[in-house]
This record gives C-alpha cells, sequence and structure tokens, in this order.
C-alpha cells in the first residue's frame, strides 16, 4: 500500500536515509513525504504499529523487479533430455549414448534413455531391461536412477538423474 491508501490510525514512519521518524499518523507522514517529492510506502504490515518508509516508490518497484530478474537468469532448470536406442544396439552407436548421457547429467540435466520396439520386438523386453540397466551402472558415477525401466506403448523408458 502506498500514499492515501495507508488506512491505520499510527505508522512507524522511515525516512528516505533510513532514519526514524517516529510512531505518527500517516497525514504527517505523507505530508513528508510529498514535501520531498516522494512517496510513503508500507513496508512491513505485521509490525505494531505497521511500518512505512519514505521512498520513491517507482525507483523501489523497478530496482524489485530487476532484482527477481537476476535471480531467475542465476537459477539453473534441470531439462530432460532423451537418449533413443534400440535393444539391437552396435557397440559404438551404445557408447556414443553412454557418452552424450554422460555429458548430459554432467551439465546438471536428467536424461529419458528410450528403447524403441518395432513388431514383434516387445517379446524381447527383457533383452531391453538389461540394456537400460547396463547403461545405469555405466554412468552410475555421474549420474542414479530415478525411474525405474517401465513400458509405455511401444517404447521402454528410464529417467536419469544427476548425483547429488
Amino acid at each position: 500500500m502506498i500514499n492515501e491508501r495507508i488506512r491505520y490510525p499510527k505508522i512507524r514512519a522511515i525516512d528516505a536515509d533510513g532514519t526514524q521518524l517516529g510512531i505518527m499518523h500517516p497525514r504527517d507522514a505523507l505530508r513528508i513525504a510529498e514535501e520531498r517529492n516522494l512517496d510513503l510506502v508500507v513496508v512491513s504490515e505485521d509490525a505494531q504499529p505497521p511500518v512505512c518508509r519514505i521512498m520513491d516508490y517507482g525507483k523501489y518497484k523497478f530496482e524489485q523487479e530487476k532484482r527477481a530478474k537476476e535471480a531467475r537468469k542465476k537459477q539453473h532448470t534441470a531439462d530432460v533430455k532423451e537418449v533413443k536406442m534400440r535393444y539391437t544396439i552396435g557397440e559404438h552407436d551404445y557408447q556414443v549414448r553412454q557418452r552424450d548421457t554422460v555429458r548430459f547429467l554432467k551439465d546438471g540435466d536428467k536424461v529419458k534413455a528410450t528403447i524403441m520396439f518395432r513388431g514383434r520386438e516387445i517379446q524381447h523386453a527383457n533383452l531391453a531391461k538389461d540394456l537400460l540397466m547396463q547403461l545405469a551402472s555405466d554412468v552410475s558415477e555421474v549420474g542414479e536412477v530415478q525411474q525405474e525401466p517401465s513400458v509405455e506403448g511401444r517404447n521402454m523408458t528410464m529417467i536419469l538423474g544427476p548425483k547429488r
């Protein structure tokens, strides 16, 4: 709440430079703020009496938005990268998928390892599960299984996450 919207019988006023002006009526604090071409802003409603500060509200709001934007920029969201293969994969191709998985996990992302089945291949789901568990053990120094292998339609998937 700012300026005329403040509806408390008494408030604790703080000047723009941080000095306490004391407990007063909001009208008096607002008059002081208007003399300096500033706003009266409620900082803490929970305090007894509520604390209000004399400041440039537009500048204050801009600084808050700028800080929030910086915080969002520094935040790293864990993306889910996908590594697809067939259970009949060749040794070299498997090593490429393994290298990709390690790289993704080191970057802090989760990895969804998918084995695709075609036709009657789904009868060999046990071979696909063995392959996924082999991948999990090969990358165990940088990642850990977060979701065990499960069949979803014509695919078997497992989710790996970076080690904490």
